[in-house]
């Protein structure tokens, strides 16, 4: 057998594994740092304007979330965005491990759950590619942690694609899309919701919305990545002394 190249950055792989990526790739992504960031959902702000005195952001104030907490591991940019490409579009499973490891690393040590929910596809989208990365993702968690793995949401209807809509659009778009198959599994647990990118929450929040209805107790979203949606809020003008 003959070395391939890495199917990132076109190094020579000296022997050939499973996953066609080269050392450096797979280390090259770091965990997302931020040094203001929403306390519930975990968007990172530029400033601590838009947050409150708990830390949290508009959107959590307003209970427009549907979760309780999100955790991811990196920002969806650089390499970490090419081997999720990679692994989703590309269809290298044999990425389902080294990309799970980063992801338990993300989790709290402390956090305690019930049971592990992956954000479902809609069945023509699973069919066309083959597995649901959410589902390959949390066996990676349910291993560490040893919790079991439900399928316990499926998708009512295919939703379009959420790229190019507005945070507003993408609610919409999602509004409804899930419900619970077995409510049973998830009525008064702790649930951990792990999918493969969070962008603006509209599908954690929808999926999130779906279990409360169905009685969980507690709801927190764990993905591989974010985008970083870092928005600049200027601070209000200082209030002059009067002297």
């Amino acid at each position: 057998m003959f070395p391939e190249g890495c199917r990132i950055c076109g190094r020579e792989l000296e022997h050939i594994s499973r996953a066609p990526v080269c050392p450096q790739c797979l280390n090259a992504p770091q965990p997302f740092e931020a040094e203001y960031f929403c306390s519930a959902c975990r968007t990172p702000f530029q400033n601590r304007f838009p947050l409150d005195e708990q830390g949290r952001c508009a959107l959590c104030r307003l209970g427009l979330r549907g979760f309780e907490a999100a955790y991811c591991f990196g920002a969806y940019e650089d390499v970490l965005r090419e081997l999720i490409h990679l692994f989703k579009y590309g269809r290298v499973r044999s990425l389902a491990r080294p990309l799970g490891e980063r992801l338990v690393s993300a989790l709290p040590w402390d956090q305690r759950f019930d049971v592990i929910v992956p954000v479902p596809l809609h069945w023509r989208r699973r069919l066309a590619r083959g597995f649901n990365q959410a589902n390959l993702l949390a066996g990676a968690v349910a291993r560490r942690y040893g919790l079991p793995v439900s399928p316990a949401l499926k998708r009512r209807r295919r939703t379009d694609s959420q790229a190019g809509l507005s945070n507003a659009k993408r609610r919409a778009n999602v509004s409804g899309a899930f419900a619970v198959r077995r409510p049973e599994v998830v009525r008064g647990r702790r649930v951990l919701l792990v999918d493969d990118v969070m962008t603006t929450g509209a599908t954690a929040s929808a999926c999130a919305a779906a279990l409360k209805r169905a009685g969980a107790a507690y709801v927190a979203v764990l993905t591989l990545a974010r985008t970083d949606r870092r928005a600049f809020l200027p601070a209000p003008p200082a209030v002059p002394e009067v002297s």
